[in-house]
């Protein structure tokens, strides 16, 4: 772990309580004196602080160093997500914060199952439990949008993950796309993608969506 989470950090003083932090204060059992880091994961910074005091409620920590992140953890990628099995998006949605994607826009497509919810709350605490290993600073930008036409009408510059003989390379300046569902988009949204920028995966295999959305985030980023 590369540092701990806490929304107050940058406090002069941090007052946790032990049961909300009870991997740091029952499984590492770190005692009075000892120094820990953690990050409020929207200025960038890490802020070490040392312990004051433990009770069995609380624990009191006092800031005494705050470090500037030199090197950027994040790129200017976002990536657009037509809606699937939520299950599917908690097991991959780690993999794109470590790549550094910085917004994420769920889209519910024609062939998504309406029935599909998207936990908000739930992701945003798998996307800090993988900043905290990763060292990721900020936390990904997370929106939901109803449909694929309201998510060309606000990016209309985002390039299209579709059946295409212009492949992707990796060397295009892509900083938007979109991927559909499973099942691939609709005819009525293909004709939404007249004059964009359609690309194509040089993959002959029919594949998954988070197979498509993580393999492009991988050759955009790496």
């Amino acid at each position: 772990m590369q540092f701990n989470y806490c929304e107050e950090s940058g406090q002069t003083s941090l007052i946790l309580h032990v049961k909300e932090y009870s991997y740091i204060f029952k499984v590492r059992r770190v005692v009075t004196g000892a120094k820990l880091d953690f990050s409020n994961l929207s200025d960038g910074k890490i802020y070490t602080y040392e312990i004051n005091s433990i009770n069995k409620k609380e624990a009191n920590l006092t800031l005494i160093e705050t470090k500037e992140v030199k090197k950027t953890l994040t790129c200017k990628l976002h990536v657009g997500w037509c809606v699937v099995d939520s299950k599917t998006i908690e097991k991959h949605i780690a993999m794109l914060s470590e790549m550094g994607v910085e917004k994420l826009t769920f889209v519910y497509a024609e062939f998504s199952q309406k029935n599909y919810k998207v936990d908000e709350k739930r992701l945003k605490r798998i996307l800090i439990n993988s900043c905290e290993q990763s060292g990721r600073t900020t936390l990904m930008q997370i929106e939901i949008l109803q449909n694929v036409k309201e998510f060309l009408e606000i990016y209309p510059k985002s390039s299209i993950i579709d059946f295409s003989e212009n492949f992707l390379s990796g060397n295009e300046n892509i900083e938007s796309f979109l991927v559909g569902p499973e099942g691939g988009f609709s005819q009525n949204e293909r004709k939404l993608f007249q004059n964009r920028d359609i690309v194509g995966l040089r993959c002959v295999n029919i594949l998954r969506s988070q197979t498509a959305v993580v393999g492009v985030c991988a050759k955009i980023t790496m």
